[in-house]
Parts: structure tokens; sequence; C-alpha cells
């Protein structure tokens, strides 16, 4: 049971009966709504759980956002403590306002979406319908952010952020665009950049026919030993191959370039929205936080957070997870890009009518975490292996920021998860860690997109609805 121990305008601190672990919520109970999202109930799905395909049951459930109410907070596990860090001082960002043009939103940020750490642990946040990375440093003694300054202006919708080379002194930011990939000049502690961007890869599939634009959200990371930038790009539709539609391809793929922006291969296929990546401390590998496909019913498709190794294939559009087969699709095409990945261009429509088509479906990877459907898995992190803020047991564990449901009777997500791992390897489970961005009667005032670890251990997190950034320290109290 919580029990509210205090709160201001500016925090809210939240206690749990102290009590032994919950039970893990398997099959159907595993599938919980927002009511039912509370920190420490931990969640496994497996693909023994999915059931038959039901276009019938898609809805059109999208939340209309509220101001945040009086006394309304993120609710965090006990020993922890959410302050809100910046922003906070518009109106709501609704879906509608996620266009390609969007309008400023007059106060700090129009769309704060994914954050990164510097080196040097100043936060960078990709405002992305404002076109610009912001730097938060330092905190006043109310928990604000005691510098808020513009690095960059300008660009198109940026998204993700890297710094390179890695360690203690990078000289560049790369920064991924809707279609482009741009570098701008960086040292350790710069508030401004000191230069113009770089466009390093000028060819990025870019704007499609979904809402606000087709997965327009490009993350960028570089390999532990610093020779590869992996660059993800979602798709542009819900189920359309690349077979058949030319404006797919090189898009549900993660590309490998270098870091000179030279294309070197596709990393992995059949992701349909990589909106995050990370690579994992301990193993090495990359990994994903994926949106999966709409439309199939409210417990179709799961959404996941994966391993990616080189030359996997996740389905996307054929298939999913278990080798299960979209009934609205065929088999891909033998000559395409299903079967051939690295094929260096689309099939034009001669190749693509009436082709041999390939079942490939043994080949579909299982993810190592499946998520809710439709939760809208967006960026995520891992906790550092050596020991800071949070309790030793998080060492090495991955979070996932949850955007929230649309296509789903009754909505889930709106939360940040914690991913368990052991020895860099995830268990296959999930737990509902900060919640509390849906009201009591069910209306939604908070989105979370991006995570990222401070320096000091605290965990800091942006929410493009209430168009803020919270901060999570532990207290232990």
């Amino acid at each position: 049971m919580l029990k509210l121990i205090s709160f201001s305008a500016f925090t809210i601190l939240l206690a749990v009966s102290l009590q032994a672990q919950q039970p893990v919520l398997t099959g159907q109970a595993a599938y919980t709504d927002w009511a039912q999202q509370k920190p420490g109930v931990r969640h496994k799905i497996t693909i023994a759980d999915l059931p038959a395909p039901n276009p019938a049951e898609a809805v059109n459930n999208t939340a209309h956002l509220i101001p945040r109410p009086e006394g309304a907070w993120p609710i965090a596990p006990a020993g922890f403590k959410v302050t809100l860090y910046a922003g906070g001082d518009a109106k709501p960002m609704q879906r509608a306002d996620n266009t390609q043009n969007m309008k400023l939103s007059g106060g700090t940020f129009t769309e704060p979406r994914l954050l990164r750490t510097a080196p040097n642990g100043d936060l960078f946040v990709a405002d992305s319908g404002a076109g610009k990375i912001i730097v938060l440093r330092g905190v006043n003694a109310d928990g604000k952010a005691a510098q808020i300054e513009t690095f960059a202006s300008g660009l198109d919708h940026p998204f993700g952020i890297a710094f390179y080379p890695l360690g203690p002194n990078p000289q560049w930011i790369y920064i991924g665009n809707a279609t482009t990939v741009q570098r701008l000049p960086y040292h350790s502690g710069d508030l401004h950049a000191s230069g113009p961007p770089q466009t390093i890869v000028p060819d990025v599939p870019g704007y499609a026919q979904l809402t606000g634009g087709g997965h327009w959200t490009r993350d960028v990371v570089f390999s532990l030993d610093g020779t590869k930038l992996f660059l993800s790009v979602g798709s542009g539709s819900n189920v359309d191959d690349a077979d058949t539609h030319p404006r797919e391809f090189h898009r549900a793929n993660v590309l490998e370039y270098t870091p000179e922006g030279k294309f070197v291969k596709v990393w992995a296929t059949g992701l349909r929205n990589c909106v995050g990546e990370a690579v994992n401390p301990t193993t090495g590998e990359l990994w994903c936080s994926v949106n999966e496909r709409d439309n199939l019913g409210n417990h179709l498709v799961p959404d996941y957070v994966t391993s990616v190794p080189e030359g996997s294939f996740f389905g996307w559009p054929w298939y999913y997870m278990g080798g299960h087969r979209d009934p609205r699709l065929k088999d891909p095409c033998a000559n395409g890009t299903g079967p051939n990945p690295q094929l260096a261009a689309p099939l034009t429509e001669a190749q693509a009518k009436d082709c041999k088509r390939e079942d490939i479906s043994k080949k579909v990877r299982t993810p190592d975490v499946l998520v809710q459907p439709h939760m809208a898995s967006l960026e995520m992190t891992f906790y550092p292996t050596k020991k800071t803020e949070f309790p030793t047991s998080f060492a090495g564990d991955a979070f996932a920021s949850e955007h929230g449901s649309w296509n789903r009777a009754n909505r889930a997500g709106y939360e940040v998860i914690r991913i368990p791992m052991k020895n860099g390897h995830a268990t296959g489970e999930y737990d509902d860690f900060l919640t509390g961005f849906v009201t009591a009667d069910g209306l939604v005032w908070g989105r979370p997109v991006g995570v990222t670890i401070g320096n000091d251990g605290s965990m800091y997190v942006t929410d493009d609805g209430s168009r803020s950034v919270w901060h999570v320290t532990y207290t232990g109290k």
C-alpha cells in the first residue's frame, strides 16, 4: 500500500510498506493497464502467452493530455525521491502536435525527447520539435537545473546524441536527425557549439505517412571500441514491405557506418522501430528498445527490449517473435531484402511483381525481453556496473521509457521500466519502476521518452507530455 509522506511544489517522497518481493506476473496476468502499474510490480511475457491475431480489437484510444494536476507527480519505489529538474512550464503536448513543423511551446522545452549524459556530467537534451540540443548543468537548492543553455539550433528533428571519441575527452557530438547524421565540434564543458554542424550521412531515409511523420527518430551510438557507428532507422509504415514499397528500403533496420560516415552494412533487420539504442557495458552488445506493429489486437504485438547481434532478423513486417506470421502479408520475395538484407537497392516493380516467395520465419530471433504491446518503448540505458547512488542490486540493469499506448482499449505504458540483468544478460522479466503519469481516474498528464544516468548515479527522465525533465535520486528513506 502506498503512503504519502510529504510533497511540495517541487518534490514528492513516496514510501511503500516493506513487503516480500511481489510475485512475478505471468501469462495473461502480465498484461496490466495503467491502474495496475505500480513500482516494483514484475512482469514476464513469453511467446507462449501471445494470443491469436484479432484485428477487430484494434482501436484508436489516443490520450488527450491534461495539464499536470496539483499533487500529481511521478511515483518511484520506496527510498527514491523525484524532483522536477527543468521545464513543466508550457501547455501539455498532444499527439496531434507532433508534426513535421511544430509550433514552439513558449516554455523551456517544446518536445524534450532523448537525453544523454556527457562525460563531464552535463545533460544534453534533444528538443526535437524546436530543432535544438539543450544543455542542462548543475542543481540549485530548489532541485532545478542551475544552467540551461542552447548548444545548437536549426537542426532537423534531432534525436540521437553520441559523444566521440569515447572516454573523458570527446572531440565531437554526433546528432541523429530525421534525414541526416551530423556532428558538431565539442570539448568537455562546452555549453555552445564552437562551429557549424558537419553532415557525415546525408541520405538517411526520412519522413513518411504515419502520424508525426513516420518514425522519424534516429538514434546513434558507438561500439565500445569506437570503430562502429550504429544508426537506427524506423519503418515508414505499419506493415509495408520493402519489396513492394521501395520507400521502406533501409528502414526498420540498424545500419552500420564508420565514425566518418561511410556506410558499411545493414547490421540487423526486421526491427519495426528501434527508437532507443544502447551498448551493454558488460557484454559490449548492441541493444534496442523497439516499437512493434499495430492493429492486430489489444495484446499483439509486444514491444520489446533486446540485444541485437550482427545479422539478426526480428521478423518485421512479415513475421513477429516466435516465427508467427502476420496474417496481412505473404512471405517475402526470395530475391528481396527479407532473405537478402545487403541488397544495394530495392526491387524494381517488375522484379517484385509475381516474385517467388520464400518462408524465412525460422530465422526470426525472439527478443530478450517482451514488454506489453503498444506501450511504445523509447529510449533505453544501462545502469553503471560500478557502485553508484542506487542500491548495488541495480548495477548493470537496463531501463527503458514507455511513452504510452494508443492502439489498445486499456491504456498501458506511461512509465519507466527496469530490466533485471544477470552477468550482462536479461532474465526476461521487467519491473514497473517510475509510474504516476496517469491520474487515478485515467487521465494522462505525462509521457516518458528519454532516460539517462548522471555521473552521480541518479536518473533523469524526459517527459514530452508535460514538457519536463524529472530527476530520480535514492535517499534510502
